[in-house]
């Protein structure tokens, strides 16, 4: 009885078994003939050819983000302090609204006595525009008052 009464598959599946462990016992001994092999020694060159430079990664970052992309904007929330007491919702988006599209505008008050807090929040549709605002904002007076903007940071 060659073979023990097995199927044909069975057979077929055991002798490519058998034929995959003699490959594998040939490829370990032609690897113990050769003998442990020297490390490739490698320059910096060598790793970082075909990199873009430094300022080339940065131009490519600029015009990327200079020409706009087909995702959803991602907004920032900026945080306003130093408001005089009569400065309205309706005052912060125009005076952000001059540096990009204001999702939202807030004036913090006090819930018991609603009396403005002093602060409020000013969300840009567009991140981007954000560090604008921030830059030309901070330091300006609105209504007799000396503007503090900053990006609002979690509680």
């Amino acid at each position: 009885m060659s073979g023990g009464g097995f199927s044909p598959g069975k057979r077929n599946r055991e002798l490519e078994q058998q034929r995959k462990q003699q490959e594998k016992m040939q490829r370990r001994a032609v690897r113990r003939e050769r003998g442990p092999s020297e490390p490739q020694v490698v320059t910096a060159d060598m790793v970082q050819r075909g990199l873009p430079s430094i300022e080339e990664a940065m131009r490519n970052l600029e015009t990327r983000a200079k020409g706009g992309s087909s995702a959803a904007s991602i907004p920032a929330r900026l945080f306003v302090s130093g408001l005089a007491d009569d400065v309205t919702e309706h005052d912060l988006r125009e005076i952000f609204g001059a540096h990009g599209p204001v999702a939202d505008a807030i004036v913090m008050v006090d819930r018991a006595t609603k009396a403005p807090r002093g602060f409020g929040f000013v969300t840009m549709a567009n991140r981007r525009d954000a560090p604008k605002a921030i830059d030309t904002l901070d330091g300006s007076e609105l209504k007799g008052r000396r503007l503090v903007v900053n990006v609002a940071t979690e509680r």
